[in-house]
């Protein structure tokens, strides 16, 4: 018996050594240069574009060469982006200003400034809705766009100061809340909170990321630890470890893994074995500070930006970056 469970494993392996996956590694590294710090990265997969946010302008990217194809300037305190491609509307929040952007996707020029509210942050776009939320974490509120009018709906009450958010594309959207420690359920159409939880051992929810097949988000949370929710009971069902200062997180349905990257210079690939079963399978080493992610699934690519940073001040606060050394990294297998 022992023999021939020998030959069987022997016969075996060399499929199992090709069912491996590969692990993922950074495959070019794209100099972009210009000044300013940098935050969310928004893949604009059908046209392979990915949209920056670099303090006083959007900086508008080329996917398969890393050049640049343009910028939307003017934004003072520039962070995300919502791609509304139905309107051929793109939307910019400019923190600075609690005010948001529209753009035109093609050319780039500004289109128009909608007000928003103190601190306008993260923004999304829900496709059901044909409105853009931005998340507006001072004010602890989501201001809603028409996405064709561009024109102000209203502003949500959150009860707390939100991050990054996600649509599910069935009509609503989820946001996670960093100081109560909770995710926040919007009804897109009317415009209301109908739902929140609490993220457990997840502290400091920041980022986030969707399986829209599965009914899962996925939160990223500074206190070390991915969170997995079941949206139809409302709950955390899963957590996984990750690295320091998360900022950045994505899934690609293909490969079932889901990503965050992180400040301390990594990034935690975590593989979903069931919808409720998580583990990590790869910590890819990036530049220190590399903590914003985006994830084109259709190219099933990640990119990461990243800089090099001079020494910190004596009197404490942020190091200064490098002038001219902001580049992005295009990671795969």
């Amino acid at each position: 018996m022992r023999s021939a469970a020998l030959v069987l494993l022997l016969l075996f392996a060399p499929v199992m050594l090709a069912q491996s996956p590969t692990p993922y590694r950074i495959l070019h590294t794209y100099p972009l240069g210009g000044d300013g710090s940098w935050d969310y990265l928004v893949p604009d997969p059908p046209n392979h574009r990915l949209f920056i946010g670099r303090q006083n302008r959007v900086m508008v990217v080329d996917e398969n060469t890393g050049a640049l194809l343009g910028e939307v300037a003017g934004i003072k305190g520039a962070h995300g982006v919502a791609v509304a491609a139905n309107a051929g509307h793109g939307f910019a929040t400019a923190g600075n200003d609690a005010a948001i952007v529209m753009f035109d996707l093609k050319s780039f020029a500004t289109l128009g400034r909608i007000p928003a509210a103190e601190d306008a942050d993260a923004i999304i776009y829900d496709a059901p809705s044909g409105r853009v939320f931005s998340f507006n974490g001072d004010a602890h509120s989501s201001t809603v766009v028409d996405a064709a009018r561009g024109t102000l709906v209203t502003n949500i009450p959150l009860g707390g100061k939100p991050e990054y958010g996600v649509s599910a594309g069935d009509g609503h959207v989820y946001v996670n809340l960093t100081d109560t420690h909770e995710i926040v359920e919007i009804d897109a159409r009317a415009a209301t909170v109908t739902r929140r939880w609490p993220t457990d051992a997840c502290r400091n929810p920041v980022a986030m990321a969707i399986d829209d097949a599965h009914g899962r988000l996925f939160s990223g949370c500074r206190s070390g630890v991915l969170a997995v929710s079941d949206l139809k009971a409302g709950k955390i069902v899963a957590t996984a470890p990750i690295g320091a200062g998360v900022d950045g997180a994505g899934y690609d349905a293909a490969s079932g893994d889901i990503f965050t990257s992180n400040a301390d210079g990594t990034l935690t690939v975590i593989h979903q074995d069931t919808p409720d079963r998580y583990h990590v399978v790869q910590t890819l080493t990036t530049p220190v500070g590399s903590r914003n992610l985006g994830v084109d699934a259709t190219r099933h690519r990640l990119f990461v930006a990243a800089a090099q940073f001079g020494a910190a001040p004596a009197g404490g606060g942020r190091a200064p970056m490098v002038p001219g050394s902001f580049v992005l990294l295009e990671i795969g297998r």
